[in-house]
């Protein structure tokens, strides 16, 4: 997704874009890593998308590791702009399990490219469960997760050309690696679930580009849901708020969802819409206009006995994009280790369980 916070662009409708249009093979690159700089740190370390929404909420929040019987692998893949080379695409892969009535274990492995940048890396979770409730069935439960990760960030410079020579560009593959902690908490009741994760806690990150360096990459996130109806037909609505500190960035989603029981699992399907407290201020026509992030998400998926399939389309409005189209996800499940018989009476901790 592109996006100014706390800048102006200055547009004139025709030249500017007629001069795009014919230097685009050279700007597009450098367009997709300004719009990563001025994102600030929320593109350092796992972006987060719409997959969460596609039963895989340990993508975002660590505590949801083994939060319900058995475990569950999940891998997705992410395309933005599919008519744009170097547009940003995604691909993770991630496993959880319980281990016992107090413990899960968990672990991700992703891969980000955006332009010029791209970041590899994996995280290893603990999450520790406490069950208030006296019977099993009835699901009272607060978690807490920790996961350790390990980032590999490296900057393609080999084709950049300057004119005049910039001691800043070393013309080289820059790499380099670093770590940081993600901390969490959960709360499940029966079909009410809330999710609290600080994402980059110790602060620090990668020490890659010589004229922009950030030193706090800290972000934080919440997520609030409750799932109404107990029979063939179920209801989610869910908010997710996140807040970036060092820029003061501020997003939330808002989520609904519908499933309906089949002979063979559960078909679903809903929509998200992400909008940003900032905006960007631009210039077009002799007028001031701004511009805020909104995209709108629709997404659908099916569960066939142990398995999962979830695709999901972003679209983002607004005068000021890259590309008419949007970005495309798939996600493909599994789940493993769970009895026949439902271990809670209620569609808990989340209605695929």
């Amino acid at each position: 997704m592109l996006r100014f916070p706390r800048y102006t662009l200055y547009l004139n409708d025709i030249e500017t874009r007629s001069l795009i249009s014919r230097m685009k093979n050279i700007l597009l690159p450098v367009l997709l890593l300004v719009a990563f700089f001025n994102k600030g740190t929320a593109q350092e370390g796992l972006p987060v998308y719409f997959d969460y929404l596609a039963d895989n909420l340990y993508l975002v929040h660590p505590a949801t590791a083994g939060i319900g019987e058995g475990g569950k692998i999940r891998a997705t893949a992410r395309q933005q702009w599919f008519s744009i080379d170097e547009a940003p695409n995604l691909q993770t892969v991630n496993g959880h399990y319980r281990l016992n009535e107090q413990s899960g274990v968990g672990a991700i492995l992703f891969n980000d490219a955006n332009g010029f940048h791209s970041q590899t890396g994996i995280k290893l979770t603990y999450a520790h469960h406490l069950r208030f409730s006296r019977d099993i069935r009835n699901l009272n439960q607060l978690s807490f997760g920790l996961s350790v990760g390990a980032i590999q960030s490296s900057l393609d410079e080999t084709e950049f050309r300057s004119v005049i020579p910039d001691p800043i560009i070393t013309g080289t593959r820059n790499s380099v690696g670093y770590f940081n902690v993600d901390i969490g908490a959960s709360y499940n009741f029966l079909e009410f679930f809330a999710h609290f994760t600080a994402q980059n806690v110790l602060g620090s990150g990668r020490d890659l580009y010589t004229a922009i360096e950030f030193d706090n990459l800290r972000r934080y996130l919440l997520s609030v849901g409750y799932v109404f109806g107990k029979g063939k037909w179920q209801f989610e609505p869910s908010v997710l708020f996140q807040l970036t500190e060092f820029t003061e960035e501020e997003t939330v989603d808002f989520n609904a969802k519908v499933y309906r029981e089949v002979d063979f699992g559960t078909v679903w399907a809903g929509l998200s819409y992400r909008r940003s407290f900032d905006g960007a201020q631009f210039l077009a026509n002799g007028a001031f206009g701004e511009q805020r992030l909104q995209l709108f998400t629709p997404i659908f998926g099916v569960n066939y006995k142990k398995w999962l399939f979830s695709y999901n389309y972003s679209y983002q409005s607004g005068d000021i994009r890259i590309d008419n189209g949007g970005f495309h996800q798939i996600t493909l499940g599994y789940d493993f280790g769970q009895d026949t018989e439902k271990r809670y009476d209620c569609k808990c901790p989340a209605v695929n369980y």
